[in-house]
């Protein structure tokens, strides 16, 4: 069974090392330095830059269709025969929205409200990003199921770095 995990950038090469990730997610600021691990090959890195937020904001980089179509496209070409770590800077929103998206991607037939709650279970920081999510479901063709089911499981617990976890992919 492959597996997704996610962490912080903080927590990158810690996490790939120990779960032997072949494949790597990046969402972070554009700018921002990421030292890709050194077992990752250039062609299975995937830098998405963008920032933060679910609404316009002067400076910053709003996600957009592009961003989560490559993802898509990503994790769709991915071969799961090794681990894919999905990171962003806190391992809070991007990634855990990442994560979530990789898993409804992978199981489409799986419901998602029972991937959300797997994420909560997993990480109780998870915060997915909204802005991610909508993309993800309008491109995935969730008719808003995406969507309510983060709302359901609300803001995680309040931390400075999420702890990082695998996604079930069940």
């Amino acid at each position: 069974m492959p597996s997704l995990h996610v962490s912080s950038l903080s927590r990158l090469h810690e996490t790939v090392a120990a779960v032997r990730a072949s494949h790597v997610v990046t969402l972070i600021n554009v700018g921002t330095v990421v030292e890709r691990p050194p077992t990752i090959s250039a062609e299975r890195h995937l830098f998405l830059g963008m920032s933060d937020i679910a609404a316009p904001v002067d400076g910053h980089i709003l996600p957009a269709q592009e961003h989560v179509a490559r993802l898509i496209c990503f994790v769709g070409d991915w071969d799961r025969q090794a681990p894919m770590v999905i990171h962003c800077w806190a391992g809070i929103s991007r990634s855990t929205a990442a994560a979530f998206i990789a898993a409804c991607t992978l199981r489409p037939d799986r419901d998602e409200e029972e991937v959300a709650d797997a994420l909560r279970a997993a990480a109780p920081s998870a915060t997915p990003n909204a802005r991610l999510v909508a993309l993800a479901d309008a491109a995935l063709g969730r008719r808003g199921r995406m969507i309510r089911a983060i709302e359901r499981i609300g803001r995680g617990a309040d931390a400075f770095e999420g702890t990082p976890f695998a996604m079930p992919l069940g």
